[in-house]
């Protein structure tokens, strides 16, 4: 028989910490005296697959001087269909039944009861299957509980809406698909302190990526990334994230491979193939193919705009050739220390041309630094190479936004601007008062859908000329878009998880290229001057 391969502690053990074999063997072995319980694995031994015996030999065969484990909190992002919930059901029963802990405390928590009971459904079957456990344990099916008597330990199922309960004393949280926690109370009241009186408590995180930048699951996620590139050092927190990079290759199965483990075992390449077929054919399923199969968080779970085809709309723009030439503007405003965005549309003077973008954004100067840390968007940079500007202090100083707008109109024809109706009312008045023509637009699906749909079949033609500016590009991939039952779009702000203020200032700054640029051409006269016969 050949020799069984040398395993190596994972490079997150602390120098002063060590490996103890027989504390790993006894906890893998535990697992693989288990049995699947779905599908054609149905009935057969729990065999770990590599990636998972070796989480298993990290977090419970790594420890500290004094004999206890060195990692409380494991973090594990990893693609559906990898063998997520049979992991974590194993992890609770052996914290409840084999971590020789009296009145072990183990809590199943999920976003709702639902989505928390299929480890504990999972759970159940595995002891079922086990003639030496189910001799021990008790199942509580009503109340999704399992209690193992010798030690009278007990898992039971939590969801969000138990965040209230407190007076937890707790050995192990698992935590299933964390990116789908409404909000961060639950995680809040089972990691703070809920385990303080035990001596080795461990909290088992494990997730698919998600959507929203701003939850707890993210927070973790940036943790676990940072461990991970030596950003940050914490050595009770265990980081594993399986996953592609925003620039791998989503359609090659390299990239499928490298972001999933039990590619071939739990899941058949035939599968993500198909799933992946499916979203070449609607762009609308890309960005599920990419969250769930590899992985990637994502804006949101529909991409609406699709960055390819924008990014072929990357023509050079020259500001200074478009001086003289009549244009139409869409002021977004935000609130006072939010972005504000002011998007020129030049409409095409011949069947040849193409509709040009010129953008501008513009955040209070004060709030750089703390926006970079928070939202993690580059905006330092964006304001050193000009993309984006700042205004003194730490609001959005609107009188600077109106000089602005007033030199502009000295370069270039501006025949209109669209504003949102909400908070515009004072610089409205201003812009009049500087003589220019401000249009109200509403925000409903009746103004916007027109011009959101012209925008995306402007961009599939190539059309459109933007230059590739990064801010606007980082807002066009932002979108959500909400539809209703007569098939009429429009942008959500309430759903894009990040800012697309330049988008709508340019959907709506399009609108009135189009609708005025079909009645006022301008002269041939002003491109090559009178014929004189």
């Amino acid at each position: 028989m050949p020799k069984p391969k040398k395993y190596t502690p994972t490079s997150f053990m602390a120098k002063e910490s060590t490996y103890d074999k027989t504390l790993a063997d006894r906890a893998v072995g535990f697992i693989e005296c288990l049995c699947h319980t779905k599908g054609v694995w149905a009935g057969k031994p729990f065999k770990l697959l590599p990636w998972q015996e070796r989480i298993i030999r990290d977090l419970f065969g790594i420890v500290k001087t004094d004999g206890y484990r060195q990692f409380n909190t494991a973090y594990i992002e990893i693609p559906k269909k990898n063998g997520k919930s049979e992991l974590a059901a194993a992890v609770a029963l052996l914290l409840t039944c084999g971590d020789f802990e009296e009145r072990a405390e183990v809590y199943g928590c999920a976003a709702d009861r639902q989505q928390a009971s299929i480890v504990f459904e999972v759970a159940a079957d595995m002891v079922r299957m086990c003639p030496s456990l189910n001799r021990r344990v008790k199942i509580l099916a009503a109340t999704k509980r399992i209690v193992y008597l010798p030690t009278n330990s007990f898992y039971q199922v939590l969801s969000a809406e138990a965040y209230s309960k407190h007076g937890f004393n707790i050995h192990g949280v698992v935590f299933d698909e964390l990116h789908t926690q409404p909000n961060r109370k639950l995680f809040d009241v089972m990691t703070k302190g809920s385990g303080d009186a035990r001596a080795q408590p461990l909290f088992f995180l494990i997730t698919t990526a998600g959507t929203d930048q701003h939850s707890i699951c993210y927070e973790q996620h940036q943790k676990a990334k940072d461990i991970i590139e030596g950003r940050k050092h914490d050595k009770t927190f265990y980081p594993v994230i399986y996953g592609s990079e925003e620039d791998d290759d989503w359609t090659d199965t390299k990239t499928w491979k490298k972001a999933n483990p039990s590619l071939g075992h739990t899941i058949t390449l035939e599968k993500v193939k198909a799933a992946c077929d499916s979203a070449r054919q609607n762009p609308g399923e890309e960005n599920v193919f990419r969250q769930l199969r590899l992985n990637q968080w994502v804006k949101q779970a529909v991409r609406w705009m699709p960055m390819e085809k924008w990014d072929l709309c990357n023509f050079p723009v020259d500001a200074e050739e478009l001086e003289g030439r009549v244009c139409y503007g869409g002021l977004d405003l935000s609130s006072t220390t939010d972005i504000t965005a002011f998007v020129l549309v030049f409409p095409p003077r011949n069947e040849n041309d193409k509709f040009v973008i010129l953008p501008w954004f513009w955040i209070p100067e004060d709030s750089l630094g703390l926006r970079v840390r928070r939202d993690h968007v580059p905006y330092d940079v964006w304001e050193r190479t000009g993309h984006v500007q700042t205004t003194e202090g730490n609001v959005v100083h609107y009188g600077f936004i109106e000089a602005f707008i007033g030199e502009l109109g000295k370069r270039y024809n501006i025949r209109e601007i669209a504003f949102d109706r909400w908070g515009a009312v004072q610089m409205v008045q201003n812009l009049e008062g500087m003589g220019y023509t401000v249009v109200p637009f509403g925000q409903g699906f009746k103004d916007m859908s027109p011009p959101t749909k012209e925008l995306m079949k402007l961009v599939l033609g190539r059309s459109i000329a933007h230059a590739g500016h990064p801010v606007l590009r980082w807002m066009m991939d932002n979108i959500f878009i909400r539809t209703d039952p007569a098939g009429n779009i429009k942008p959500d702000k309430q759903k894009s998880t990040e800012k697309i203020d330049g988008a709508v200032a340019t959907i709506m700054a399009l609108d009135r290229a189009i609708r005025c640029g079909n009645e006022v051409r301008e002269s041939v006269y002003e491109d090559r001057g009178i014929l004189f016969i």
